[in-house]
């Protein structure tokens, strides 16, 4: 029987205010590893909440990582206002400082979908991590950083998913930043940006990744 999915909500101080959380772990076992998990644009109504991120933050917690999420500032009950990724990498990086304090030693994951796959990449240039899931990774949202020539440090394992027919982010974006990287990117056949209907697939997907 699977564990309930439940969430701790608390908040932690960041550099434009509070940073509002999420946390899953399983109240009667030590978890495996700590996985953080970021949410795409603020200012296209993404939020800790948005379901390709509770998805993944469940897969992980599955698997038997600590998950956390958490809101980007100026969304929910994160202070301050959106930052075109400079911020909300401070944000992500704090996040995970918290995290990995909570539960030391163990390995981080990582996991953004679109702004926050970009944001996410962008961290890995100043943390190391041991597993990275990119959900249709927005590079082209960040104002101060070029992805796709950057790039970051995904750890060996990275995997991209993507919607085939995702009409937000485009499909051959990932493929340019995968191609030169040997990364690979996932199609799922059918899905648009939101990976409506296919939620299952995504949550399959990143659990055998972690398994």
């Amino acid at each position: 029987m699977a564990a309930p999915f439940t969430a701790q909500r608390d908040s932690i101080s960041g550099a434009a205010g509070a940073i509002e959380i999420a946390s899953h772990v399983q109240a009667d076992m030590a978890p495996r590893a700590v996985a953080v998990i970021a949410h795409p644009h603020p200012l296209f109504g993404g939020s800790m909440d948005n379901k390709v991120v509770t998805t993944l933050a469940r897969a992980f917690y599955d698997a038997g990582a600590a998950a956390y999420r958490f809101n980007f500032r100026g969304v929910g009950g994160s202070a301050g206002v959106h930052d075109e990724g400079r911020g909300e990498t401070e944000d992500l990086l704090l996040v995970i400082d918290h995290a990995r304090a909570r539960h030391p030693g163990l390995p981080l994951w990582l996991a953004g979908f679109s702004f926050g796959g970009a944001v996410t990449l962008a961290a890995s240039e100043r943390v190391e991590c041991q597993q990275m899931v990119l959900v249709a990774p927005a590079f082209s949202r960040l104002a101060h950083w070029d992805g796709v020539e950057q790039g970051g440090r995904p750890p060996p394992g990275t995997v991209i998913f993507h919607g085939e027919l995702d009409e937000t982010v485009p499909l051959a974006d990932s493929l340019a930043w995968a191609r030169p990287r040997q990364i690979p990117v996932v199609v799922v056949p059918g899905a648009d940006h939101f990976f409506h209907q296919r939620l299952h697939i995504i949550r399959s997907l990143a659990g055998k990744l972690v398994s």
